[in-house]
């Protein structure tokens, strides 16, 4: 097997995992809360591996957690296509951040991608969301420097295995 394709499947791996864990039933009280995991493995794989850096990679993707997530088709990927490009723009430079100062960048990116998500729910003519909800930016922060860990990990000991 090639490594380009080891390499894929780690990804399309990882990213089955997002959604898995983006799919599982929590209590009532912490489902607001729940991190945006597909958006920050997407992060990760765009500053680390170089994977996932175009906007049409995002949209196909955020369709996709539209499909499964069951929302309006295209707000999950609208919101990813804005992330992609803002984490493009900024990704040399959030690459060499200290792991504390890129939580604050996911943090940053993630709370932006929430703006969205209300823009297109106000419009779709819902109420607004719980307070709650915005906690997710804030746990996605927190989870960050683990989740990080844990990618770099798996992608360094792939490598390791290949070699």
């Amino acid at each position: 097997m090639s490594a380009r394709t080891q390499s894929s499947g780690l990804l399309l791996l990882t990213l089955a995992f997002g959604l898995a864990l983006t799919l599982m039933p929590l209590p009532d009280a912490l489902e607001p809360m729940r991190p945006y995991w597909v958006a920050m493995i997407l992060i990760y794989w765009n500053l680390e591996g170089g994977r996932l850096r175009y906007l049409g990679q995002a949209f196909v993707l955020g369709l996709l957690m539209d499909f499964f997530t069951g929302t309006l088709l295209g707000q999950h990927a609208l919101g990813l296509v804005i992330l992609v490009f803002l984490l493009e723009r900024f990704r040399n430079q959030m690459r060499f951040f200290p792991p504390w100062q890129q939580a604050m960048a996911v943090f940053v990116l993630l709370l932006n991608e929430r703006i969205v998500q209300l823009w297109i729910i106000l419009l779709g003519g819902h109420g607004w969301p719980v307070w709650t909800w915005w906690l997710a930016p804030v746990v996605a922060m927190l989870f960050w420097p683990w989740l990080f860990l844990l990618l770099d990990f798996m992608r360094r000991r792939q490598r390791l295995l290949r070699s």
